[in-house]
């Protein structure tokens, strides 16, 4: 269990396909979980100029940003999964697959974030003469559900 503020670099983004395992994303730098909620109106004439609303729906998702590369430094495969990795899995194929958004470790007191998603989006940067540079994004579909190991 951590104690104190978090390190962002313990917070993981793991994406396990249908019947599959749970596979970090690789080498990645950033990443963001988004939880919210859209009020329904029931605003009326009766009231008084203000705006009035009710519980509506809520939904999430996640993004992560990452350096794209093939291979690692000694040339081997990648043990995380990379763009291309996703693009096959997500895009070619449109299955809906499970993210975990969390810290990892087995300590206990771990709070994860899981649900199912669709990959919505993902991009690539290459500048000259920088390191490469991919993102990807997520739409939750139903619940979000936090536990804590």
């Amino acid at each position: 269990m951590a104690n104190g503020i978090l390190n962002g670099t313990d917070l993981k983004v793991y994406i396990t396909p249908s019947g599959g395992t749970a596979t970090l994303i690789a080498y990645a730098t950033s990443a963001t979980i988004n939880i919210n909620h859209s009020p329904r109106s029931t605003s009326n004439k009766e009231d008084g100029g203000w705006e009035s609303a009710m519980e509506g729906y809520r939904n999430w998702d996640v993004s992560v940003d990452a350096m794209y590369a093939w291979l690692d430094a000694a040339g081997s495969a990648i043990g995380g999964l990379t763009l291309s990795e996703l693009f096959s899995t997500m895009i070619d194929t449109r299955v809906t697959t499970s993210v975990t958004f969390g810290v990892t470790t087995t300590a206990g007191g771990d709070t994860k974030y899981t649900g199912d998603v669709w990959m919505t989006s993902a991009s690539l940067s290459a500048p000259n003469e920088d390191s490469s540079t991919f993102s990807a994004s997520f739409q939750g579909t139903g619940a979000l559900t936090q536990t804590v190991s």
